[in-house]
């Protein structure tokens, strides 16, 4: 009878103790977690031009133009600006390769956190773009079709603009709401980024490898001589002028890449990509460049750096026009893009690592930068309610 007892308590002890550590145990979801890179894409086809344009030029939190009749001033901009966009793209290869880079960049992080968190696993690698193949919409369709039910948003623009960020966050709530009425997708967002250590180094790895090319062609090189142009993204004025923190954050990142380099070269941040009438920050790279090179003894190096892979900005504008046009190119170099640098893809990897650990759905300054951008964040952009773990 006693000998009874006790194997039915030892049972029933053992029974219970495992259901408790059951429900101590962090929740692993069987299908994983999808880790999606947004970013503003590109053509990846002389083809895809002309609705790229028409995408990027609908979309009023990046040029804000007309509520009411964006739509058809985008329609026959693209229309307009498509011929010459066209040659551009056809010159540096007949297309973007921002989504080759943003997949491989994506699948390698995904390879990492398997092993580095498993309790998260399996990761799955997607490509989220706000203007080109594959868009927004039709990524939030294969995460429904996939059985995704936990997301991170991955942001590849390092520094928040409300421009850019902002406007791939207002596009995903709106997919949300057009196509996943039952909330089966949980999403958190990594929404900047701007002194990641692979990021920074991977960046100052890159300016010391083109000043050593200066020294290998030149022996009378001298450091004094040289300046570093850190060449990000303009935005107009306006859009400035709400509060975006864009240019803090740039500034942010240059200063950490700058620290890296022991401060030993002169530098400049400069801005490039300026369109229409409107006021947008300066100084114009093109400009600085022209004025720094007209004497023929400095040397220059152009850092890319709000941009993650090569596209259109890098090899053409900076490569093409900025360099091909100067009066003394061999005086300048275009500092190699992130795309497939190791040092990179690990701070990529550390930012994932990061944020599953942390479990903060969100930077703590998002909702000040929608309420800056006059979105309430409680009203048309309801961020504690969307980003939940």
């Amino acid at each position: 009878m006693l000998s009874s007892l006790y194997k039915t308590y030892s049972k029933t002890s053992v029974t219970n103790t495992i259901k408790r550590l059951n429900s101590t145990m962090p929740k692993k979801d069987k299908n994983g977690t999808a880790i999606v890179f947004m970013n503003m894409g590109g053509p990846s086809s002389v083809p895809e031009v002309k609705d790229f344009l028409y995408q990027l030029f609908s979309d009023y939190d990046l040029i804000p133009i007309s509520k009411n009749y964006q739509p058809t001033i985008a329609k026959f901009i693209s229309s307009f600006r498509s011929p010459k966009i066209e040659k551009q793209y056809a010159e540096i290869g007949g297309g973007s390769p921002i989504r080759h880079w943003s997949e491989y960049q994506a699948s390698k992080v995904c390879e990492a956190l398997d092993k580095t968190n498993p309790e998260t696993a399996p990761h799955k690698p997607y490509v989220a773009f706000r203007y080109a193949q594959p868009l927004s919409k039709d990524t939030y369709k294969k995460l429904l079709e996939d059985g995704i039910t936990r997301a991170v948003a991955f942001t590849q623009y390092p520094q928040f603009s409300y421009s850019t960020t902002g406007s791939s966050i207002n596009e995903l709530i709106r997919n949300k709401k057009d196509l996943d009425k039952d909330d089966q997708i949980a999403w958190s967002i990594i929404d900047r980024w701007p002194k990641n250590d692979g990021l920074t180094s991977a960046f100052a790895e890159n300016i010391q490898a083109k000043i050593a090319e200066f020294k290998k062609e030149d022996p009378d090189f001298k450091e004094e001589d040289l300046t570093i142009l850190f060449s990000a993204h303009s935005l107009p004025m306006d859009v400035i002028n709400m509060g975006d923190s864009y240019p803090a954050e740039v500034g942010a990142t240059v200063y950490s890449v700058m620290e890296k380099l022991n401060f030993n070269y002169k530098y400049r941040l400069v801005w490039q990509s300026q369109v229409g009438p409107k006021p947008w920050l300066g100084a114009q790279t093109a400009d600085i460049v022209e004025q720094l090179n007209d004497p023929g003894k400095e040397k220059l190096i152009l850092v890319p750096i709000a941009f993650t892979s090569d596209h259109i900005e890098t090899l053409y504008e900076l490569d093409l026009e900025v360099i091909g046009e100067s009066k003394h190119p061999k005086n300048i170099k275009r500092c190699e893009s992130l795309n497939g640098s190791e040092t990179f893809i690990r701070g990529l990897i550390e930012e994932c690592d990061h944020h599953l650990k942390n479990k903060t759905p969100f930077h703590k300054n998002l909702d000040l930068d929608f309420v800056l951008a006059k979105k309430d964040p409680n009203g048309n952009a309801p961020l504690r309610k969307f980003f939940t773990k």
